[in-house]
């Protein structure tokens, strides 16, 4: 794999008592990960191929979808969707999803199926973008999905199915997420989200960081551009 690929990749956020008292999940990249070493993050992680052919009980809203697909070469909405309920399944033991038997799950979503549950992706609410900027270990495609706490059908502070990717799984509360050891762009998400704590609309539109190798922009996403408009 060439390891200065841009990779897909999808990443969670998760607010609990967003109207009261806001806290977001985060934890701890280990000190020898290529990328973002010891930064606390949120759950997240690349794409894989095989996050295309899982199932949803339910897709991603579509003006989600519609935003996704704008400025972008292929429609990655579904795997988008399918490996941030993956990735937040994994690195956290919390499951995003419906009731119901899987018994066709595949390997990866094992655990996930045996608890009872299918990977839904109707709470998922797009609103970031970016692409790491060139010359860093590993660059990806990011695209940050908010959800509520209350979208999760698990106990919110059960963390024992989480694999050992993130440390110091916590839950912190806003006022104080900027004392803790963050990568910029972590940063300047939580000021995205801060701003939407207190309300459950669908922002009017959504920042695009563009660091590709050919651009440094920041774009708007509306899900009215080209790709957009050309896909069903």
């Amino acid at each position: 794999m060439d390891k200065t690929a841009i990779r897909d990749a999808a990443t969670v956020i998760v607010l609990r008592n967003r109207f009261d008292d806001p806290h977001v999940l985060m934890g701890q990249r280990g000190a020898k990960a290529a990328f973002m070493p010891n930064k606390f993050v949120f759950p997240g992680g690349a794409v894989d191929a095989a996050d295309a052919d899982i199932p949803l009980a339910t897709p991603l809203p579509e003006l989600c979808r519609d935003r996704i697909r704008e400025d972008a070469i292929r429609d990655m909405s579904h795997p988008l969707a399918a490996a941030a309920i993956r990735e937040l399944w994994e690195e956290t033991g919390l499951i995003l999803g419906t009731q119901g038997d899987w018994p066709e799950a595949p390997t990866d979503w094992a655990g996930f199926a045996a608890a009872g549950y299918r990977p839904s992706a109707e709470a998922l609410q797009f609103v970031f973008r970016a692409i790491t900027p060139p010359g860093r270990p590993r660059r990806f495609d990011a695209r940050f999905f908010l959800i509520n706490a209350e979208s999760v059908a698990t106990d919110l502070d059960d963390f024992s199915a989480a694999c050992d990717e993130l440390s110091h799984l916590q839950w912190i509360p806003m006022p104080k997420v900027r004392e803790f050891d963050l990568p910029f762009i972590t940063e300047v998400v939580l000021a995205e989200v801060a701003a939407r704590a207190t309300t459950s609309e669908p922002p009017a539109s959504v920042p695009f960081f563009k660091n590709d190798d050919e651009h440094n922009l920041f774009l708007r996403l509306k899900g009215t551009g080209p790709m957009s408009a050309r896909l069903p």
